[in-house]
């Protein structure tokens, strides 16, 4: 706790006191540049990843950046969240962001792992088609392999849940709507994005319209990491 009241007061002093204007015009209201839907893990820092302000990110945080299908009639605070973003906010811009080293994912790949946990191992099971998925197509990987495999198809998983939503299944009819699929590599600081016209994740910057994906994407893996994809599936090396 010593660290966190420290941090407070290194704010107000160092931050807040140099940029009182800007704190104090955000009181009038927020127009964040997107919703960014990521994991509770506490070495992903949205804002320090991307350098955005206060204000800039309207941020959805849970274990294994998962979003819920839509189920009509049952309370959601994803389901809310994401609505009040895009009807509330008017955000344009929808990103799912997991990340390498995920402990989520590597409990979905050994459910063992939660077996003491009934409530994690309940939520975890919005990321059971990306286990499936990892389980049928990537038994040939190693375990270390498969578990990153298995980051990138919970990724696009969340993102077909997103679809499910009312407020994004209109959003993408009237075009005025765009999912964005990326990965945050903790080893290199890197960005990875699902690229759908190359049918794999891509460092960003290489990534055609900035890694927006549409309803008609394919699944395969070539640069995070490098795999030798199962039948079916290319990849980029």
């Amino acid at each position: 706790m010593e660290k966190l009241i420290a941090g407070i007061h290194r704010f107000q002093n160092d931050v807040f006191a140099p940029r009182r204007d800007f704190f104090r015009h955000l009181v009038n209201g927020q127009r964040p540049r997107a919703l960014f839907v990521t994991c509770s893990d506490s070495r992903m820092v949205p804002d320090l990843i991307c350098q955005t302000d206060p204000g800039d990110l309207f941020v959805l945080r849970n274990a294994g950046n998962i979003v819920p299908p839509y189920t009509p009639g049952a309370p959601s605070g994803e389901a809310a969240t994401i609505e009040y973003a895009i009807k509330g906010l008017d955000i344009r811009n929808v990103v799912v962001c997991g990340h390498t080293c995920c402990g989520a994912m590597q409990a979905v790949l050994d459910p063992e792992a939660t077996a003491n946990m009934p409530r994690v191992r309940q939520w975890l099971g919005n990321a059971d088609a990306a286990g499936e998925i990892v389980c049928t197509c990537y038994q040939h990987l190693s375990a270390e392999a498969r578990w990153a495999v298995t980051v990138q198809e919970n990724v696009l998983v969340q993102v077909e849940h997103l679809r499910t939503h009312p407020v994004v299944a209109a959003g993408l009819a009237a075009g005025e709507l765009r999912l964005h699929a990326w990965v945050y590599k903790m080893e290199t600081g890197q960005v990875f994005a699902y690229d759908p016209a190359a049918g794999q994740f891509l460092p960003l910057d290489r990534a055609s319209a900035g890694g927006a994906i549409t309803p008609a994407h394919r699944r395969a893996f070539g640069e995070l990491p490098p795999l030798h994809a199962p039948a079916g599936r290319t990849t980029a090396v």
